[in-house]
């Protein structure tokens, strides 16, 4: 992984350098304060790595391997505050294959979770951009359990706010001399946490098979999440190469989702290295 990781930045690199004008990119457009409009930015990334999963309720052992996802995040600065907030979404999916240490039973599973909400913008250096603010969010899953007969898989849905906070930092790199004039790659560096502190989950008592729950609703399992119970995190961290018409981004995801609750223990923790690119968009105003 570290190998491919050198490998794309120098490809990154060795394109902008062929690439880059010496006007400023879309980049650098999206980051000048102009008052008339609102910059938008809109990433595309797709992940791969490794997970670990937990669930008493399917198994008490813990089943690793190969996690595959996506995520789309949307920032798009708002005329709240003197245009210092802005409203972000992510979107984020997952499927996941694992297997236990002895080989002998694999999970399969999904996850989709779509977070939306409002930061607060402050500058306090040239190049250093903060946040923070709160999201709003839910998250659906499922995990299946290829050698379990009578409840083969684990339902997951969860209602929630979260903390978020991060912080950007804008630089560049040289290249050299092109024609005369100095050339330089504009690099963003940023990372963004988001802590979920209260919402509603499902989770089902320990024993309690769906038929069960069927009988006797599934209402009767929604609990109240809090960091008490379901303490999660996600993080991520990324690099933007900005080039002539676009923008790269690579980028790690730390995700962690876990519960204890109704004497069922269960986490999925899962670290992918990501890779995408974003585009920048101004909305200009009618005369």
């Amino acid at each position: 992984m570290k190998k491919l990781c050198q490998a794309i930045i120098l490809l990154c690199l060795t394109l902008t350098a062929l690439q880059l004008p010496a006007s400023a990119c879309a980049e650098e457009l999206a980051l000048q304060p102009v008052p008339d409009r609102s910059p938008t930015s809109r990433a595309l990334l797709f992940g791969v790595g490794r997970t670990n999963q937990f669930d008493t309720y399917l198994s008490p052992m813990e089943y690793t391997g190969l996690q595959v996802s996506f995520l789309t995040q949307s920032e798009r600065m708002t005329r709240l505050a003197d245009y210092h907030v802005s409203f972000q979404s992510t979107l984020q999916g997952a499927f996941t294959s694992t297997e236990n240490p002895a080989a002998s039973a694999n999970y399969l599973g999904g996850r989709l979770a779509y977070d939306a909400g409002w930061h607060y913008h402050y500058s306090p250096l040239p190049g250093l951009g903060l946040k923070g603010g709160m999201l709003a969010g839910t998250d659906l899953g499922f995990l299946y359990n290829s050698r379990n007969g009578n409840n083969p898989a684990q339902g997951r849905f969860s209602l929630d706010v979260s903390l978020s906070a991060g912080a950007d930092y804008s630089f560049y790199v040289p290249l050299g001399r092109k024609g005369g004039s100095p050339c330089r790659l504009p690099m963003r560096l940023a990372y963004q946490a988001d802590l979920p502190v209260l919402g509603m989950m499902f989770c089902p008592e320990f024993g309690e098979t769906y038929y069960e729950i069927s009988q006797r609703g599934v209402g009767h399992d929604i609990i109240c999440a809090h960091p008490g119970n379901s303490l999660s995190l996600r993080q991520l961290l990324t690099v933007d190469f900005c080039m002539k018409r676009t923008v790269l981004r690579i980028g790690y995801l730390c995700d962690v989702r876990q519960s204890n609750a109704r004497s069922l223990r269960y986490h999925d923790v899962s670290h992918s290295f990501m890779l995408g690119f974003v585009r920048h968009f101004q909305l200009m105003k009618r005369k």
